[in-house]
């Protein structure tokens, strides 16, 4: 190994990579990123390589993939078996789940306006009559706590 090919150490990568250390120790412990040796002292030292995989990890995740799809994905490109149509697969499967969040999230919307509606915000009313928590498990449990 050339030593000159291992020039970053793990707080310069960090800087170009625009994430923390932990980050790329949380990266190393999950099978991500591996640096190119240690020195005697323990130290990290990556090269260039490292770099643009971190920065690829981070818009791979940017796209709402997890780190099990990003080191997959890597796995896949290692092995020279990544293709256009596994990307769109797993594209796909992720648009479908966005959506899925989206309609739960519009719903919660959705049940948090008809409470405000109904909810005095300057009022005084006590927490057992407020419309919001008056019928809730926290009234219930409350009384059960007595």
């Amino acid at each position: 190994m050339n030593l000159a090919e291992t020039k970053y150490t793990i707080g310069k990568v960090a800087i170009l990579s625009n994430v923390t250390t932990d980050t790329l120790r949380f990266y190393e412990k999950k099978g991500l990123i591996t640096p190119k040796l240690r020195t005697d002292a323990g130290y990290r030292l990556y090269n260039e390589d490292a770099v643009y995989r971190v920065r690829f990890i981070k818009q791979v995740q940017s796209y709402g993939f997890s780190l099990s799809n990003v080191k997959k994905l890597l796995r896949q490109i290692n092995e020279g078996k990544c293709y256009c149509s596994d990307v769109y697969k797993l594209a796909t499967e992720r648009k479908l789940w966005v959506r899925y969040k989206l309609a739960e999230l519009e719903a919660m919307s959705h049940a948090l306006d008809i409470l405000l509606e109904n909810c005095k915000k300057d009022s005084k009313i006590s927490i057992n009559n407020c419309p919001i928590f008056g019928n809730s498990e926290i009234k219930q449990n409350k009384k059960r706590a007595m």
